[in-house]
């Protein structure tokens, strides 16, 4: 039966065939964030508490004083102390009421008037049947018709939090337990059996009645004044240092911690943490408007988290207008480009990469796709631009069938790897990390014109990506005409390559430092034992589709000879290295890439069936990575159970914000850390959802413990989005993913 089905797929050519029924493209719910710092810099920006009155007017009580924001803009109010503030309350009328460090203060017209008779700092405020009730370290003070008047403290004086019930009980978190006034009786609880820590920082109360507290260890419950669990690391919170909690409209708690915002919907916990998501990690207070955006108030200003209702559909138009505004540059490479400011758009500077070739073409494959499903004209145009670059790339060099990795304008003066002479002892310190490595000096050429400056030393990378996206213009947008075209020059590459022994040979006319496939390196060289096996793949799927694109029986010859003469075959059968210490999400990528030529192309059922086998036992080691883009390329090559929902769910749940930010998990309390099934990078033991990882391309690792860029240039980077548009258009036109 399984054997009939692969013949089924191989009849159909490169639309593969599946009985799932297409997810529908339903509207979502699309987070983002945006930011809102109080100063520049300063103490104003460390905020203590944060509030959202019934105009939506959202306020901030910070280290320097009190704030409001109107539009965009942050304005002191006038009439309140510039020193610390600590609590914001909106009482039952309406009215928003501040605790500062002296005293307490009543806002109304976006004025603060300081309230007499309240001597002290109020940390806490709350409103009782009797009225509202002022606490701090000097005491305890109530609001009633006469003003406000001193009680008699019976409980500590390190006051976080207060709150009074639907019960009408009040209960104040302390730094040393949980008091509850009961009518005229109060109860301390500070034991183990009473709370998981003694030091309360927060207290909310759901719609059921129940009692959350927040502590220094996590957060417990409690209903009609009785303990019932408690939520800590073990139970799925990520950090345990609580500072804030509550609750959305929805019923969802938020968690403010020393790692950002959790939420918790009663079954599934999420986080929000990074600076794509906050201004800083260490949370003070949440509040929420009409419309259910999360204000959150950080030691670094205040962060929006805000939402917006939008189809797959309309994700992609998003992804795709960001590409075409900041990440394409002359001639018409597309890549990811530099933000001076990691906060202002507007201003953007182009970078090279090694692999310009590759995500251009990966471009032109999206593009492609989308052309075949919506017809647009612009897809076409956008095709024609990206496959003429391509084709620049092989030009613009001075021999027949060499291909650049990219090209820069030759009045730059900064780009990656520029031309550097190597000492001895430089060369000397790579050979020893990598015996394979080539020393180029010159890695930058001058073109013929002096209008471009080109990058040699080509890669695999790019040769696979390059035929990658030959495939899908060739298969899905060419016309008859263009398609000779692409044959034509896709055979000079080819040509090149077998006359150079399956090798890329650079201008020296050695090869370059990854350019071999060569059946003497694959097989016979102990240096090439690990990625020789993927390259075998890699080859025979050029060789094919060569083949199927010219007519020219000269390939199909020698896809014929590296299989019979040198097993390239069999070694394909096995594509990957399983080694702990030499696996790499490289690896899979350039599998990918091969993949859809070589599976599509080949008609012979043994050999395709061979081919079959290598990509599942490959597929078998990355299909819990939550990547559209594999999984469906691996359905598209007829494998089964290609985990439809885990893709859907990525491309829903990555961010809006493409830039690389770093994403630190290694401080979660939540996860598990371990050096396996690779040794390096540390790796989480479980898959978390893509808004809680960095933004990355496929060769690189989903579960590494920390991800995006480090240090200074972190943030200032920003993808072009072609990682998450390719594989949704790829879902669209396969059928995997309905229209909305």
């Amino acid at each position: 039966m399984k054997f009939s089905l692969l013949l089924c797929i191989c009849s159909l050519g490169p639309l593969a065939a599946h009985a799932l029924e297409p997810v529908p493209d339903t509207p979502f719910i699309q987070e983002y964030h945006e930011a809102y710092p109080i100063v520049a810099s300063g103490p104003a920006n460390e905020v203590r508490a944060i509030a959202v009155d019934s105009k939506d007017t959202v306020w901030a009580a910070t280290k320097a004083g009190l704030f409001y924001l109107e539009d965009t803009t942050w304005h002191a109010v006038p009439g309140a102390h510039t020193g610390p503030h600590y609590e914001l309350y909106q009482d039952n009328r309406g009215t928003v009421w501040a605790g500062a460090w002296d005293g307490v203060y009543r806002i109304e017209n976006k004025k603060a008037t300081k309230q007499e008779n309240v001597d002290g700092t109020i940390t806490a405020i709350t409103e009782t049947k009797a009225g509202l009730l002022a606490m701090g370290t000097e005491g305890t003070w109530q609001h009633s018709r006469k003003g406000w008047e001193p009680l008699e403290n019976k409980w500590a004086r390190h006051i976080r939090d207060a709150l009074v019930d639907s019960s009408g009980d009040l209960y104040i978190g302390t730094g040393v337990g949980l008091y509850q006034q009961e009518k005229e009786t109060l109860h301390h609880y500070y034991k183990e059996e009473d709370l998981y820590s003694g030091n309360i920082t927060a207290l909310a109360q759901d719609n059921a009645g129940k009692l959350w507290i927040g502590a220094y260890g996590g957060v417990d419950v409690y209903e009609d004044g009785k303990f019932q669990q408690h939520y800590g690391p073990a139970e799925g919170l990520p950090n345990a240092d609580v500072r804030a909690l509550a609750f959305d409209k929805d019923g969802t708690l938020w968690i403010g911690t020393a790692l950002g915002v959790v939420r918790f919907n009663q079954e599934t916990w999420s986080l929000r943490h990074s600076k794509r998501w906050l201004l800083n990690d260490d949370v003070r207070a949440i509040a929420f408007d009409s419309k259910g955006t999360a204000w959150v108030g950080t030691r670094a200003g205040v962060s929006a988290i805000k939402q917006r209702t939008m189809t797959l559909e309309e994700k992609a138009a998003y992804f795709l207008d960001i590409c075409q505004q900041r990440h394409i540059r002359p001639p018409y490479i597309v890549e990811k480009c530099w933000l001076p400011d990691p906060d202002d758009f507007s201003v953007w500077e182009p970078r090279d990469d090694d692999n310009d070739g590759t995500w251009t073409a990966m471009y032109m494959a999206m593009e492609s796709l989308r052309w075949a499903v919506t017809k647009d004209p612009e897809a076409r145009e956008h095709v024609l631009k990206a496959y003429e670059t391509l084709e620049f790339l092989e030009s613009v060099t001075p021999i027949e069938g060499f291909f650049a990795r990219t090209v820069i304008p030759s009045d730059w003066t900064e780009m990656s790897d520029a031309n550097h002479v190597m000492t001895p002892e430089e060369y000397a310190e790579r050979r020893v990390h990598d015996p394979r490595t080539k020393r180029v000096d010159e890695r930058w050429r001058l073109s013929e014109d002096g209008k471009w400056l080109w990058k040699g030393d080509t890669s695999s990378d790019e040769m696979a990506g390059q035929m990658f996206g030959y495939f899908f213009f060739y298969e899905y947008a060419a016309t008859d005409a263009e398609k000779k075209r692409i044959g034509k020059h896709v055979a000079k590459i080819m040509d090149y390559i077998i006359e150079g022994g399956y090798t890329i040979r650079d201008l020296d006319g050695e090869p370059t430092r990854w350019g071999v496939w060569a059946p003497e390196s694959v097989k016979g060289d102990p240096d090439w034992r690990v990625e020789g096996v993927n390259k075998t793949f890699e080859v025979l799927s050029y060789l094919k589709a060569t083949h199927h694109m010219t007519g020219d029986d000269k390939y199909q010859q020698e896809y014929m000879r590296l299989i019979e003469e040198h097993g390239y075959a069999d070694i394909a059968r096995r594509p990957k290295s399983y080694g702990r210490s030499e696996r790499t999400h490289i690896q899979d990528d350039l599998i990918a890439m091969a993949t859809p030529a070589l599976l599509t192309y080949e008609k012979d059922p043994a050999l395709h069936a061979n081919f079959l086998d290598g990509v599942t036992w490959s597929y078998k080691t990355i299909e819990y990575d939550q990547n559209p883009f594999f999984n469906f390329i691996y359905a598209m090559a007829g494998g089964e159970e290609f985990h439809l929902e885990d893709s859907v769910d990525f491309l829903r749940d990555h961010p809006l914000d493409l830039r690389h930010f770093t994403i630190d998990s290694s401080t979660r309390e939540d996860l598990g850390f371990q050096r396996n099934p690779m040794p390096r990078p540390l790796q989480i033991d479980r898959m978390i959802p893509p808004s809680e990882r960095g933004v990355m391309r496929w060769d690189k690792n989903p579960w590494a413990v920390v991800s995006g860029d480090f240090g200074d240039v972190a943030g200032h980077r920003e993808s072009s989005g072609v990682f998450w548009l390719l594989p949704y258009w790829m879902g669209r036109y396969y059928g995997y993913i309905d229209a909305p």
